[in-house]
């Protein structure tokens, strides 16, 4: 909490024009100089708070996956809901509906999520094992997948194809407060559909069978899982695009200090999260300025060593 803390402050005074601390926090009150209370308002805060949102909305997520599938190498990803609303921000740019009006990309985005999360429920079934859950959303993601590789191949134009390639890069500059309003109710509903499975992932570290006998419903715990996963990935996708290995990699940093307690770690990796995508968002804007370093580059070039370091770890402790 301290270090996602000192994060989000450092997010709000790093930048091109320096702001001392000070005039800073009178210019986010609206008081002060009025070009400092415009970077502070309309620039830096919802960076900052968007950066701390999609953080903690991934790395909830891919606490609560691990945990229902049992499987450390479980990530939100899995079950389709990030390729689905990439797709539709796809949509979106192709047919020019995102220039209709402001918020027209990230609202298609998240209702191709929610499609995405529906097929998913119809192929896997309502009693569905975790096997089948699985295949299901490997099957969305690769079909959503192929099909926004479709869309940059017959794009007719290459100014939308190369937005289009920036925007599945993830990032959270250039966004407003409207961005922060329109994802945050979403979002809040996953983080407390995800929060409430602490009791049941804590059960079913004893097996299936032992979770069902001390009264956990397999079926409503799932659907609470995909859902959940559905609102705070979707709309964390919509408003920034893809950013990857944060719900990979968190839990997997975080789960030897909560004891491989399922519930606990589902808030350590949320908070985790957010300091993560926090850091990566201050290295894109201290490392080559000038070149619009994109978060979920960024975000790539840290998790993928730490993630290689984990299994390292992991192996040499096996032997």
């Amino acid at each position: 909490m301290v270090l996602t803390l000192a994060m989000f402050t450092a997010s709000l005074f790093v930048g091109y024009a320096a702001i001392p601390v000070s005039e800073g926090l009178a210019a986010l009150l609206g008081l002060g100089d009025p070009l400092f209370v415009t970077i502070m308002q309309d620039i830096r805060l919802p960076r900052a708070l968007l950066a701390a949102m999609i953080g903690a909305s991934l790395g909830l997520a891919g606490a609560a996956m691990q945990g229902f599938l049992r499987n450390p190498l479980a990530e939100p990803g899995l079950i389709g809901v990030s390729g689905s609303a990439a797709l539709g921000a796809v949509v979106a740019l192709q047919t020019g509906f995102a220039s209709a009006f402001f918020l027209a990309l990230p609202v298609t985005a998240l209702c191709f999520a929610a499609i995405g999360v529906g097929l998913i429920l119809v192929l896997a079934g309502p009693r569905g094992s975790s096997l089948t859950l699985i295949l299901a959303g490997i099957a969305v993601s690769a079909f959503a997948a192929a099909l926004t590789s479709l869309a940059l191949n017959l794009s007719p134009n290459p100014y939308a194809a190369s937005e289009i390639m920036f925007w599945m890069m993830g990032s959270v500059a250039n966004r407003a407060l409207s961005h922060v309003w329109l994802a945050l109710p979403i979002m809040a509903l996953g983080w407390a559909a995800l929060a409430g499975l602490g009791r049941g992932l804590d059960a079913l570290t004893l097996g299936e069978d032992a979770a069902e006998a001390m009264g956990i419903s397999l079926s409503r715990l799932r659907l609470q899982l995909l859902f959940g996963t559905a609102a705070a990935v979707g709309a964390a996708t919509a408003v920034a695009g893809a950013v990857g290995f944060v719900g990979l990699v968190v839990p997997h940093i975080l789960r030897r200090f909560a004891e491989g307690r399922p519930s606990t770690l589902l808030w350590a990796s949320a908070i985790g999260g957010a300091a993560m995508v926090l850091a990566a968002d201050l290295a894109t804007r201290l490392v080559l300025p000038e070149r619009d370093l994109k978060l979920g580059v960024v975000m790539a070039l840290i998790g993928a060593p730490l993630f290689l370091h984990l299994i390292y770890k992991t192996r040499r402790e096996i032997t």
